[in-house]
């Protein structure tokens, strides 16, 4: 059984999502982008949760915290945290360091600190940007830190992201935004590497299938 201290993230945490949540990224994405949400009812509202979802644009990671309902950690590059506003700042709202230089196995290891404090831990499964906002070549990543851990994972998908930044436009752009939620997928049984790549697969085309939607 969970102990009641991985059921949540930490209350200052959580305050400070509502209050940046409710006063910016929620009217932004409902005015602005007339953003749309559906399956919310599908999100679990406490406990350690891998969010994967596909990835076209630096606004994904707010959208996607707001969309959920709750807040979801995602990684950032170790240089944010030597900036000492910066670094609580980004720290508050869940991000944790990863040395690039390291790669997957520091990335594994702080996300599974995250999940064992109760957090949402956020992964985009091509591990980068995409152009259309399609998952072709899907990480495995995602896959090992569920089974690992031994949470769920909750595949989104984010559509129109894409559009917002415009080569040659200084703002954003006014463009209309859909985040579907699917439901709850259980984490692989084991790390071999067959069952991470099922799930993986079983992500990546519930993630675009949504898209089509």
């Amino acid at each position: 059984m969970k102990s009641a201290s991985r059921q949540r993230e930490p209350r200052v945490n959580l305050l400070l999502y509502h209050l940046f949540k409710w006063s910016v990224v929620a009217p932004t994405f409902h005015v602005y982008f007339k953003g749309r949400i559906q399956g919310a009812e599908n999100v679990p509202k406490t406990g350690p949760l891998v969010v994967v979802s596909n990835h076209a644009s630096y606004f994904d990671p707010p959208i996607l915290s707001n969309c959920v309902g709750r807040p979801v950690a995602f990684m950032a590059k170790e240089e944010l945290f030597s900036i000492p506003i910066l670094k609580q700042s980004i720290s508050l709202y869940g991000a944790y360091p990863v040395k690039r230089e390291k790669g997957d196995r520091a990335a594994i290891k702080a996300a599974l600190t995250m999940l064992n404090q109760g957090w949402a831990v956020g992964i985009f499964l091509e591990g980068t940007r995409t152009p259309d906002s399609r998952i072709y070549q899907p990480k495995l990543g995602a896959a090992l830190i569920a089974a690992k851990a031994k949470v769920p994972l909750l595949p989104v998908s984010l559509q129109g992201t894409e559009q917002i930044l415009v080569k040659g436009k200084r703002l954003p752009q006014s463009v209309p935004l859909v985040v579907r939620i699917g439901e709850v997928i259980p984490p692989p049984e084991s790390t071999n590497k067959a069952e991470l790549e099922a799930i993986t697969t079983q992500c990546a085309l519930t993630i675009n299938q949504m898209l089509l939607e």
